[in-house]
């Protein structure tokens, strides 16, 4: 059996987008990779992200939000930004074979009542989504 790859999802906060993320492509391909997320600046796993995505099945209720220093040394496959402003902030990480930039809008900033919140979080799950499966699929046409 192959080795499988590491990806590791960089987010600022690593509270929603690159939560989802990691908890989407566990799903879609755990036989293939080792998914990790991280942020510039942690917080807290947001509790609407844990919510959209358990909507669908997926509970990533048991996530961590982690800073970057916890994983430098470590040698990944690929580094996936899914905000500009890690984009920005961490043009260059040592040990990322290929980097990546998925942009998507944070959910947490957005104002109003909670179903609002929740349209907004459930739209942003369903871009992720659509992204790591267009990118599974062009790694499964390389192959």
């Amino acid at each position: 059996m192959a080795k499988k790859q590491k990806v590791l999802f960089l987010c600022t906060g690593n509270s929603c987008r690159s939560q989802i993320a990691e908890g989407f492509l566990r799903d879609m391909a755990r036989d293939r990779f080792d998914v990790y997320s991280t942020g510039l600046k942690p917080s807290f796993v947001n509790p609407l992200a844990i919510r959209v995505m358990d909507e669908i099945g997926l509970d990533i209720s048991g996530h961590t939000s982690d800073h970057l220093d916890k994983f430098l040394g470590e040698q990944f496959d690929y580094l996936i930004t899914v905000c500009d402003h890690a984009q920005a902030s961490c043009p260059i990480f040592p040990g990322a074979g290929t980097q990546l930039h998925w942009g998507f809008m944070d959910p947490a900033e957005v104002v109003g009542n909670e179903i609002e919140r929740l349209v907004v979080f459930r739209r942003v799950r369903g871009e992720i989504q659509q992204q790591i499966q267009k990118w599974l699929e062009t790694l499964d046409s390389r192959s």
